[in-house]
C-alpha cells in the first residue's frame, strides 16, 4: 500500500515486528488464532515471543487489546486466555482491565452439558500508567431530568429536599454486547468493526500508530483509517492478506 501511514504486511508477525523500533507503537488490537475454535490454514504462532516483541515495540503508557478464548476439550476449558494474560503480566505489562465482548447473535452449538458460549475475552494491557483513555459513553436512563433527594443539613440536622439534574451520559461498562458480523470477507473469526472503533477511540489518539500481528481481514486496519490513525498490519496468510488489502483500499 503507497500510503505510508497504512502499512500492510504479508508475513510472519514473529519476523516482522523484529523491524519495528523499540516503543513506536501506541496501541496493538489484535485477535489471535487461539487454541483450535478456528481452522487457520495451517498456521500456528509462538504466543510468547509475540507477548515479548509487543512489550518492546510498545510505548511508555501505550495498551495492547487482546482478545482471546478459550476451546472446549473433555468437558474442560483450555484456560489459554488465562495463562496468556498472565503471562503478559509476567513480561512487565499491567492488566489494566478484564473486558467482555457478549455476541447476542453467538453460534448455536450442539453440546447439551454447558450453556451457550456468548462471549469472548478482550484483556486490556498497558505498558505502565495508560496515558490515554477516551471512555466510550452512554445515555444514562434519566438523562435530563430532575430529580428529588433528601440530604442532611449538618447545621440544622434536619433533612431538607433537593433538586438534582442527572447527567446525560455516563462511562460504558466493560462489557459490551456487540452482534457478530454478518459479512466475514472470507475469514472465519472476523470480530465486528464496532469493536475496533471503540477500542481505539478508548485508547488512542489522532495520528497514533496502531498495530494488527494477526491482521486477517484487515478490520483494525479498516476502523484505523477511518478515524485518522496510522496503521501497521501484519498477516501471514495471502489469501487474507489481499481480502484486508482490499478493504483497507475501499476506504474513502
Amino acid at each position: 500500500m503507497d500510503n505510508e501511514k497504512y502499512q500492510i504486511i504479508c508475513g510472519d508477525c514473529l519476523v516482522e515486528m523484529k523491524k519495528i523500533p523499540d516503543k513506536s507503537i501506541d496501541l496493538v488490537l489484535t485477535s489471535p488464532p487461539y487454541d483450535d475454535l478456528r481452522k487457520y490454514n495451517g498456521y500456528s504462532f509462538y504466543f510468547e515471543g509475540v507477548g515479548r516483541d509487543i512489550y518492546r515495540i510498545m510505548r511508555d503508557g501505550g495498551v495492547c487489546v487482546w482478545v482471546v478464548n478459550d476451546s472446549t476439550k473433555g468437558g474442560s476449558e483450555s484456560g489459554t486466555s488465562f495463562r496468556q494474560a498472565l503471562y503478559f503480566k509476567d513480561i512487565g505489562f499491567r492488566l489494566h482491565d478484564t473486558m467482555i465482548w457478549r455476541k447476542p447473535n453467538p453460534m448455536p452449538h450442539i453440546k447439551k452439558d454447558i450453556y451457550t458460549p456468548a462471549f469472548e475475552y478482550m484483556f486490556v494491557l498497558s505498558r505502565g500508567k495508560v496515558k490515554t483513555f477516551n471512555p466510550i459513553t452512554n445515555l444514562c436512563k434519566y438523562a435530563g431530568k430532575i430529580l428529588k433527594t433528601h440530604t442532611n443539613n449538618p447545621e440544622s440536622i434536619r433533612r431538607t429536599n433537593k433538586d438534582i439534574p442527572t447527567k446525560q451520559t455516563k462511562i460504558a461498562s466493560n462489557v459490551w454486547d456487540l452482534t457478530v458480523a454478518g459479512t466475514n470477507y472470507g475469514h472465519p473469526a472476523i470480530f465486528p468493526l464496532q469493536l475496533a472503533i471503540n477500542h481505539i477511540i478508548s485508547w488512542s489518539n489522532e495520528n497514533d500508530t496502531i498495530l494488527d500481528p494477526f491482521m486477517g481481514s484487515g478490520t483494525t486496519g479498516v476502523a484505523c483509517k477511518e478515524l485518522g490513525r496510522n496503521f501497521i498490519g501484519i498477516e501471514i496468510d495471502k489469501n487474507y492478506f489481499e481480502i484486508a488489502k482490499k478493504r483497507i483500499e475501499e476506504v474513502i
